[in-house]
């Protein structure tokens, strides 16, 4: 299943529970999957984190790993496991500060529109979608990929993807915004989950 990532350091973790759920629940009627359609939350240090093949994180601000923390991501991401996260405004600068933590090695490289992700289910060959405005840059999509080329990390900057998973009073975002948001929620499921 899904995970939500609980850090330290202040940075709103706990943002919009309901947004795995709601991606869960689109997915599987979507792909024909079985997720559960729940909120699980895990700590960087719980062991409980190599339950989960699949963990998010989201927030405002500031993002802090323990040692422990950090070495835990590390073996995760290294045995199979994906991090998603999503600055959902002013998480930036934490986030590429504490992952370089996790992969001094590796560099966050930009995905363009041709990276198979954006077109392994629903077509988003023009590119990230934009959700929310925050800055009004155009939004970006980031990745982290260990020596074989399999994804671990992926990073959404300037768009707020998972805001579009909430419940569709949280931010008023109109229908077809919510749609497009889970729609690239989809792709990247199916991209690490269903491909071949």
């Amino acid at each position: 299943g899904f995970a939500r990532l609980q850090y330290d350091g202040g940075g709103d973790w706990y943002n919009d529970p309901e947004v795995l759920p709601n991606l869960a629940r689109y997915v599987n009627s979507v792909l024909n999957t079985n997720f559960p359609i729940e909120q699980s939350v895990v700590k960087a240090s719980d062991p409980k984190l190599y339950d989960y093949p699949f963990v998010y994180m989201t927030g405002h601000g500031n993002i802090r790993w323990s040692e422990q923390e950090v070495q835990n991501l590390r073996n995760w991401m290294l045995r199979g496991g994906f991090l998603y996260a999503d600055d959902d405004y002013g998480m930036d600068t934490a986030f590429r500060r504490e992952i370089k933590k996790v992969f001094p090695e590796y560099e966050l490289v930009e995905l363009d529109s041709r990276f198979p992700l954006f077109t392994c289910f629903y077509d988003f060959s023009s590119g990230l979608p934009k959700i929310h405005e925050h800055d009004g840059k155009p939004p970006q999509a980031f990745g982290i990929f260990d020596d074989n080329g399999r994804l671990m990390c992926l990073y959404t900057y300037e768009t707020n993807i998972s805001d579009g998973w909430a419940d569709p009073y949280t931010h008023n975002d109109p229908e077809e915004v919510r749609e497009t948001a889970l729609k690239f929620g989809c792709n990247i499921i199916y991209y690490l989950f269903c491909r071949g």
